[in-house]
């Protein structure tokens, strides 16, 4: 039960329950007293959120994004989705704010100018600087993605090491013996992008176990470079026969790559992934894919956040998640093509 709900109920505003609950501004006591039978009604107990409005907080959160000059995935879409939505049902507003490049004054004016109670990160790297500016400046905040040493900070992920190591097991059960790994763009990966890395190390582990051969490239994040990029395996790796990728929006790219190759998915060539699930289900056809619970992990998000800003020197909390792979369209048997002449 949320401040959204007693308002309802009480036939008042938000803002209204929030001053009766905080004392931050004066309620009339008939106003006061309607609110209290509807919290005495519905057993409700003040939480994280108005313990943090008794303090004289900004009620805002910010969400750090990467730089606006990228086009978002449709996985960081619904992680900003998510987190707007669980903000909003604890009755607080939600700053976005782009990091990288020459949007790194925008996210010092966040962690400087004091405009928000606390910070949630996206797209952690292995050495983070953003999240060592926030260790220092004693700002609550939470990841969406951790670095190398994940017990210094408060976090929610997803274990691409395992997932990945899940596609190619799957891949390999089908009797594919040559798999493509197509991780992220090559800066991301060299600038220490941690689901890259962490695929990386998934799909080396899982080719190994499994006595396969493997090959890792990387692509941007851009249907045209899945072109490309499927077009250059092809060319370099003939008797390659499926691959597993965490880069979703080369995927459109990938498909048509090998369609203009002639070869039918998943008839010729397989393909899984990790993936936001609306994505994976309205491809043609669907990818076979660990689905990405992103309203689920960004509801966590802010919960930790909120808990954080109510009491700093609570324990860091971490939640990994890994979804099972969803079996659909994209992968098949293995099927051995003769090299093109």
């Amino acid at each position: 039960m949320n401040i959204g709900e007693i308002a309802r109920r009480s036939g008042v505003s938000r803002s209204t329950v929030s001053y009766a609950l905080s004392g931050k501004r004066p309620v009339s006591e008939e106003t006061r007293r309607r609110i209290q039978a509807v919290i005495d009604e519905l057993g409700y107990r003040p939480n994280a959120v108005a313990k943090a409005l008794k303090e004289g907080r900004t009620r805002t959160l910010g969400l750090v994004i990467p730089p606006a000059s990228r086009r978002l995935t449709d996985m960081q879409l619904g992680f900003v989705a998510s987190v707007v939505d669980a903000a909003a049902r604890a009755d607080l507003d939600v700053l976005l704010s782009p990091s990288g490049g020459e949007h790194d004054r925008s996210f010092e004016r966040v962690v400087g100018g004091r405009r928000v109670d606390g910070v949630i990160v996206m797209e952690i790297r292995l050495e983070d600087d953003r999240v060592t500016r926030l260790r220092q400046s004693g700002l609550p905040f939470v990841g969406i993605g951790r670095t190398g040493r994940p017990e210094e900070m408060s976090w929610v992920d997803v274990d691409y090491e395992t997932l990945i190591s899940k596609c190619v097991h799957h891949l390999a059960d089908l009797g594919h013996r040559r798999i493509g790994l197509v991780n992220r763009s090559a800066e991301l990966v060299a600038a220490g992008y941690g689901p890259g890395h962490r695929a990386q190390a998934g799909f080396t582990r899982a080719v190994a176990e499994r006595d396969l051969e493997g090959v890792q490239t990387c692509c941007a994040d851009d249907a045209q470079s899945g072109v490309s990029c499927v077009e250059r395996l092809l060319d370099d790796h003939p008797g390659l026969t499926a691959v597993a990728t965490i880069n979703e929006a080369a995927i459109p790219g990938m498909y048509r790559a090998l369609a203009q190759a002639g070869l039918a998915v998943p008839r010729d060539f397989s393909i899984a992934g990790v993936a936001a699930r609306d994505w994976a289900e309205n491809l043609h056809p669907p990818l076979t894919a660990a689905d990405v619970p992103a309203d689920e992990l960004g509801a966590h998000a802010v919960e930790m956040l909120i808990q954080r800003i109510a009491d700093p020197a609570i324990p860091h909390r971490h939640v990994l998640v890994a979804p099972p792979v969803s079996l659909r369209g994209s992968t098949g048997p293995a099927r051995l093509r003769e090299p093109q002449p």
